[in-house]
């Protein structure tokens, strides 16, 4: 996927639940909240889950992580996007 395809998508899904795969492998799930050109911003999801391996404990007991910063990732080291469904 080319990086102007992955920001269309991104851009075009603010708001939705998606499931990034990194190019060194990683996972990331999470609320997209915003697009930059070289930047998506997932929110965490509440729940205790584990936000993509870097132990970041938003959202207790509330499904859109109340109050919750978002994190950044490069749009370059996306391999792959796929929206899922926000209960998984």
């Amino acid at each position: 996927m080319s990086n102007s395809s992955i920001y269309d998508m991104c851009h075009r899904g603010v708001g939705r639940c998606v499931r990034l795969t990194m190019k060194d492998g990683s996972v990331h799930r999470g609320i997209i909240d915003r697009v930059t050109p070289n930047r998506v911003y997932l929110r965490p999801i509440g729940g205790g889950r584990n936000f993509g391996g870097h132990g970041f404990g938003w959202g207790w007991g509330w499904g859109w992580g109340a109050g919750a910063a978002a994190a950044g990732f490069a749009i370059g080291a996306i391999a792959a996007l796929a929206f899922i469904p926000f209960f998984w």
